[in-house]
C-alpha cells in the first residue's frame, strides 16, 4: 500500500530525577551529601532508508516514545541514560511541525536526524553543597523530553519525473527503460500510485525515473488521481513530459501540453522552473505533419523535443542520452529546507517572559521558569530558598512588580500556584 502523508506523535524520554542521599556506613555517622544525578532521556532519531518507498508503517502506529532516563542513586551514582529510539523512514521524507506546517527536517539522505531530544537528568543533592549549605535536602527533577505532533510527507527521491495525461504511454516507457514493472492497460488511470524505476544507463551510471499517475485539467485542485501525487514532482531534478502526438484519444497534443504545464504552475509555480524535456509519443501511428507541427511548437517554447515510439528502440535510446546528458549538469539533490519555512525548536520567542493577569492571578509563561518550578521541591526549605534566589536572579520578581503585583497575590507558573511576598 502506498502511503505518502501521515500524522504522528513523537516523545523523547524524560531525564531521570536527581537523588537526595547522605553518605552513611559503619565508620561514617554523618557523611556529606552523595545523591547522584539522573540519567538523560533517550532521543527520537529518524534515519533515511533507500529500501523504503512508502510511509505505510506509520498508518496504524501513531505514537512513538523513547526511554526515560533512570533516577540517580546514593553513592554519587548517575542514573542510566534512556535508550534512543531509531525510526527508519524513506529517503525523501519531509518532517513538518503539525501546528505551523513549517519544515523541521528534510531527510534527503541516509544520515540520522534527532527529531526530539531527550531531557537532561536532574542534579542530585551532592551538587548543591557549599560552605553555607552543607546538608542540602533537595535535588532537581529531570527535564521533560521534547514532544511534537509532526506530519510526515513523502516526496519520492527521483531524478526524472514522468508527467502527462492518462494513457499517453508513461508506464510503457518506464517499463522498457528501467527495472520498474507497472501495470499497463489501454484505459485511463491504470497507474494509481507513483512507480520508481532505475535506468542502468551505462556500466557506472544510473538514474531514477518516477512515473507520476496521469494528470488531467483541474488536478491541482483535486480532480482525477494525479493531484495526490503532484508533490512528488517537486523533488525531481528534471521533468519528462510525455504527450500523445497522434491525438489517438481525440485530444490536441498542443492543448495537452499547455494544460499539464498550467496544472504544474497552479500547484507550485517553482515547478515551472524545472528543466523539461518533451517526448512526443505514439509516433508510429501519427502522421508526419502532426509530428512536425508539434515538434516545431515545442521548440518555439524553448524545450528540447524528441519523437519516440515504443516500437522504435533507437528513438528511445536518443531520449535516454539526452536525459543523462541533462542530469549531468544539474544539482545532485533538491532540498526543501529553506530559511523561509524552517521551523526552529529553539525560536527566540520560546524563552521570552510573558506575564498575563487572568482572574486575579499573574500567569507566568516562560519555558525557563516552568523548567525551574518542575525541578524543585517546594516543601523543602533549602529547595524553596534555592527557587527564590533563582527567580530573583533571573528577574521574575522585578517583572512581577512592574505588572503591579501586591503581597498576597497569586502567581501561576506552569501548574503550580504560589503566593507572592516581597
Amino acid at each position: 500500500m502506498f502511503v505518502d502523508i501521515v500524522n504522528i506523535n513523537v516523545k523523547a524520554g524524560n531525564g531521570g530525577n536527581g537523588c537526595v542521599s547522605f553518605h552513611r556506613d559503619k565508620y561514617t555517622a554523618y557523611g556529606g551529601p552523595d545523591g547522584g544525578n539522573g540519567g538523560k532521556g533517550g532521543n527520537i532519531i529518524f534515519k533515511g532508508d533507500h529500501n523504503l518507498s512508502t510511509l505505510a508503517d506509520f498508518r496504524y502506529k501513531k505514537k512513538f516514545a523513547a526511554q526515560n532516563g533512570k533516577n540517580g542513586e546514593a553513592g554519587k551514582k548517575t542514573g542510566k541514560s534512556g535508550d534512543d529510539l531509531l525510526i527508519k523512514v524513506p529517503v525523501g521524507t519531509l518532517v513538518k511541525h503539525e501546528n505551523t506546517g513549517k519544515i523541521m527536517f528534510d531527510i534527503s539522505n541516509t544520515d540520522e536526524y534527532i527529531i526530539a531530544e531527550g531531557g537532561r537528568g536532574g542534579l542530585g543533592n551532592m551538587n548543591f553543597a557549599n560552605s553555607v549549605r552543607q546538608s542540602p535536602r533537595f535535588s532537581k527533577s529531570g527535564i521533560q523530553g521534547e514532544e511534537f505532533e509532526i506530519k510526515l510527507e513523502l516526496k519520492l527521491l527521483a531524478d526524472v519525473g514522468i508527467i502527462g495525461f492518462p494513457n499517453v504511454g508513461k508506464s510503457t516507457f518506464i517499463s522498457m527503460v528501467s527495472n520498474a514493472k507497472p501495470e499497463i492497460a489501454n484505459y485511463h488511470f491504470t497507474t494509481i500510485t507513483p512507480k520508481l524505476g532505475v535506468v542502468k544507463y551505462s556500466y557506472d551510471y544510473s538514474f531514477v525515473l518516477a512515473d507520476i499517475p496521469g494528470l488531467i485539467e483541474g488536478a491541482w485542485k483535486g480532480l482525477g488521481l494525479g493531484h495526490n501525487f503532484l508533490r512528488h514532482t517537486e523533488r525531481c531534478r528534471l521533468l519528462l513530459h510525455v504527450v500523445d502526438v497522434s491525438g489517438s484519444e481525440g485530444r490536441n497534443p498542443v492543448n495537452d501540453f499547455e494544460i499539464i504545464n498550467n496544472e504544474l504552475k497552479k500547484f507550485n509555480p517553482k515547478l515551472c522552473d524545472l528543466p523539461m524535456i518533451v517526448a512526443g509519443n505514439k509516433c508510429d501511428i501519427a502522421q508526419d505533419k502532426q509530428i512536425s507541427a508539434f515538434g516545431k511548437y515545442i521548440k518555439s517554447k524553448g524545450y528540447d523535443f524528441f519523437s519516440i515510439s515504443i516500437v522504435d528502440k533507437k528513438s528511445i535510446s536518443k531520449l535516454l542520452d539526452k536525459i543523462a546528458q541533462t542530469l549531468s549538469g544539474l544539482p545532485s539533490c533538491v532540498n526543501f529546507l529553506s530559511d523561509e519555512d524552517f521551523y526552529s525548536k529553539y525560536e527566540p520567542d520560546n524563552d521570552i517572559l510573558k506575564i498575563t493577569k487572568i482572574d486575579g492571578k499573574y500567569v507566568v509563561k516562560s519555558n525557563k521558569f516552568e523548567r525551574l518550578i518542575n525541578s524543585v521541591n517546594l516543601e523543602d526549605y533549602d529547595s524553596l530558598k534555592y527557587f527564590q534566589s533563582m527567580i530573583s536572579k533571573w528577574g521574575l520578581n522585578d517583572a512581577l512588580k512592574e505588572q503591579g503585583i501586591q503581597d498576597g497575590d497569586t502567581v501561576q507558573i506552569g501548574s503550580a500556584e504560589l503566593d507572592f511576598f516581597n
